[in-house]
């Protein structure tokens, strides 16, 4: 599909990734994610409903947009997510689907994944112990995710592990993650922590930066070494002698990678985020069902592009409700 007339933000970043939650609601109780309780989930109806959805996706496909990427929460919590995913690999223009879940009711669905289009995968995995992933999810579900990850595999599904890295909770499986990728075709990442967890940074200092991150995997593979990335990538990217995987470091605190950014964010509340920090631009379900047309919908969109921060600092300064507070299962991982 030609596109006449792509999005390029003021910074002249493209916009060619949306990520969409299509829930608030996950079935697990990550600590760094959301709190253990408290969490007041949205009624359905003020979820976007798919038709809703995919009049977004289809206006942003007519101006660049080729990858949609399904969060939550967690998305298999959403009836008939597999055939609405289905429905946007019809849209013209759309070249890629991805999907991030933690995996518990994943793995029903995997055998029907390339059939609708789904042609990547990042499984949310913090920890290879049992009892760590006990502690840091407060579920029951390691086997399952565990049992979710190996069936990616077999069916050949490209894989992507993310891992939060926290400060007295899992610092020690970072090793025992990275050698999954040694027998394994997996790109096993790292992420910084954030403060999207309904209360604030844990830490007044983020002592886990991706600099640490690095050197504790170089001091046990000394082979470590940097590779290119893809255009636009959040990740660091390495390989290590030997490995059929690789391995890569997300500073999603550190925020060294905006000045490549090309995604934004459709919040399952409907509010449009161009940036990770922000508390929010755009209110595209009050628009829809106060009856815009579809141009007036790309206008106000435009609109906010063309206002969008520089970088996540800059976003998190101009927030309206001052300091982070929200959690991530609201903003969509």
């Amino acid at each position: 599909m030609q596109v006449e007339n792509p999005i390029y933000d003021n910074h002249g970043r493209p916009i060619s990734y949306i990520r969409i939650a299509v829930t608030d609601r996950c079935n697990l109780r990550c600590f760094y994610c959301m709190p253990a309780e408290g969490i007041h989930y949205l009624p359905n109806k003020e979820l976007l409903s798919y038709e809703e959805l995919r009049k977004v996706v289809t206006i942003l496909a007519k101006r660049g947009v080729r990858k949609v990427r399904l969060t939550g929460g967690e998305p298999f919590l959403r009836k008939d997510l597999m055939s609405f995913i289905d429905s946007l690999n019809r849209i013209e223009g759309i070249d890629e689907i991805a999907i991030t879940t933690n995996g518990v009711l994943t793995a029903p669905h995997i055998q029907d994944f390339k059939k609708v289009g789904i042609k990547s995968v990042n499984l949310s995995l913090d920890s290879l112990d049992k009892e760590r992933f006990y502690k840091i999810t407060r579920r029951d579900e390691f086997e399952k995710v565990m049992g979710t990850l190996e069936a990616l595999l077999e069916l050949g599904i490209e894989t992507k592990i993310n891992a939060v890295v926290m400060e007295n909770q899992n610092t020690e499986d970072i090793i025992p993650l990275v050698a999954l990728a040694k027998e394994k075709n997996i790109n096993v990442r790292f992420i910084e922590e954030m403060p999207f967890n309904g209360e604030g940074s844990h830490y007044p200092v983020l002592n886990w930066h991706h600099k640490r991150i690095e050197q504790e995997i170089k001091s046990h593979y000394s082979s470590l070494k940097k590779i290119p990335s893809s255009p636009h990538s959040t990740s660091i990217n390495y390989s290590i002698d030997g490995f059929q995987g690789n391995v890569g470091i997300i500073p999603a605190f550190s925020r060294t990678f905006c000045g490549s950014c090309n995604r934004i964010r459709l919040t399952a509340q409907g509010m449009l985020k161009t940036c990770l920090y922000d508390d929010g631009v755009l209110d595209i379900k009050a628009l829809l069902r106060n009856g815009a047309t579809d141009q007036e919908v790309q206008d106000n969109m435009l609109q906010a592009f063309a206002n969008r921060a520089k970088d996540g600092f800059e976003a998190e300064s101009n927030r309206k409700s001052g300091v982070v507070v929200e959690s991530m299962s609201t903003i969509g991982g």
